[in-house]
């Protein structure tokens, strides 16, 4: 996540039209790569599962099958993203100066997406087998690569060219690229936990579909996600280029603030996987309630910085004093839903890891699109709360959804589900 944070801090130097083109952009790219999120969340939860009852055959096996799905996904972005960039961001409804930005960014980072899927399938194959160390080492080369890198294809440094946003995004899929092959490199020459291999390998059609079975929830809770992030955007373009970029400047934001979160509850969900294989059910619900523990105090934490630094923290992206200002009132409103994900963090992603991916589908339709929409399209027209009203609408959503994942972690049929 912190490639287009990176990106952002750079690009934001380019002015509003240019962060908002790069905002614009990089929700439609996260919609199409959670459809990729979804088969590699299949993929992890079956090598888990396999790790769990020490079937080391069987998972390199399911790793194989990912690989092959992985190719065929990448194929079909690049398409995307060659003929349908421009007409995607002209639905936005943005200005015709952030759809020339936003085009550029999104067209690189699509054709790119080869590099980035194998990257994706590889890290998860190997964090699903219990090795999150390589991966970690893998990305820290790729994001110092990257911030080296990045304001030289921007701005045309030394003998680089002068490329703008698409220098932005240019980078991204160079470094990824070297960190994918890397990846390839540790997997197939078995200096992690799954050492994979070609011999034997043929399309397995039955491991792909239980894979992609697993995976379509998952793929379409977080393009529903993804396309609620971009209908939220579109709401608020009518209140102009500085509402825009200041919306998207809150979203890196809360990459960084959600990654440590994350980054345990994918362990979480790993571990989880791993015990329900070694059929220890009651070790996998403690597991989640651990984490959400320790997520929920990164996120307190978190808040309260908010709440006490917003000004500085957005200064870091923009020091545009109209953008300083909306961004930070942004941040302060949407504090109120961060003091509460901690449990939905870590109770999704557990839930997600064992394979059980259908009902966070459900509940993000619910919170997203039962919520958080219909009341980002009515709080500002009922209220004088004007672009506010959006984000307190995220915040209602935000809270039925840590409600429901809650109540179903609880239930427990999670810990019942076969893959």
């Amino acid at each position: 996540m912190a490639g287009p944070t990176i990106d952002m801090i750079w690009v934001g130097k380019l002015g509003a039209a240019s962060i908002a083109g790069v905002g614009v952009a990089g929700i439609v790219v996260m919609l199409v790569m959670s459809a990729k999120m979804g088969l590699v969340t299949g993929a992890r939860a079956m090598v888990a599962r396999f790790i769990g009852a020490d079937d080391a055959e069987s998972a390199n096996h399911v790793a194989r099958q990912g690989f092959a799905v992985s190719a065929v996904f990448a194929i079909v972005v690049a398409a995307v993203g060659l003929f349908l960039a421009e007409p995607i961001l002209i639905l936005m409804g943005v200005a015709a100066d952030v759809v020339a930005q936003g085009a550029a960014y999104m067209r690189v980072m699509f054709v790119g997406a080869v590099a980035m899927s194998f990257r994706m399938m590889t890290e998860g194959i190997m964090q699903a087998s219990g090795d999150t160390v390589t991966p970690m080492k893998i990305t820290i080369f790729v994001r110092i690569l990257h911030v080296a890198l990045c304001p030289f294809l921007i701005f045309g440094w030394w003998i680089f060219p002068r490329l703008g946003v698409s220098g932005a995004a240019l980078t991204n899929v160079v470094s990824q690229s070297l960190g994918g092959f890397l990846a390839l490199w540790y997997l197939f020459s078995g200096r992690t936990k799954l050492r994979l291999t070609l011999k034997n390998f043929r399309v397995d059609l039955d491991i792909i579909w239980r894979m992609v079975k697993i995976g379509i929830p998952a793929s379409v809770m977080g393009m529903e996600r993804s396309f609620g992030n971009l209908v939220l955007m579109r709401f608020i373009t009518p209140f102009g280029t500085l509402a825009v970029a200041a919306h998207t400047i809150v979203q890196r934001v809360e990459m960084l603030l959600y990654m440590p979160g994350v980054g345990l509850a994918q362990a979480s969900g790993v571990l989880a996987g791993q015990n329900l294989g070694a059929r220890q059910p009651e070790r996998a619900e403690r597991t989640g309630w651990v984490t959400a523990g320790l997520v929920e105090g990164i996120m307190v934490a978190g808040s309260v910085s908010i709440l006490l630094w917003a000004e500085s923290i957005v200064s870091i992206f923009s020091t545009e004093p109209g953008v300083v200002e909306i961004t930070s009132t942004f941040l302060r409103i949407a504090t109120a839903a961060y003091i509460l994900q901690g449990f939905s963090i870590a109770f999704m992603m557990t839930i997600s890891g064992v394979g059980d991916t259908l009902p966070p589908m459900l509940m993000t339709l619910l919170y997203m699109w039962g919520v958080q929409v219909p009341l980002a399209f009515f709080l500002p027209q009922i209220t004088d709360l004007g672009v506010y009203g959006v984000r307190w609408a995220i915040v209602a959503g935000v809270v039925v959804g840590v409600l429901s994942y809650i109540i179903y972690f609880r239930l427990g049929r999670w810990k019942r589900k076969e893959v």
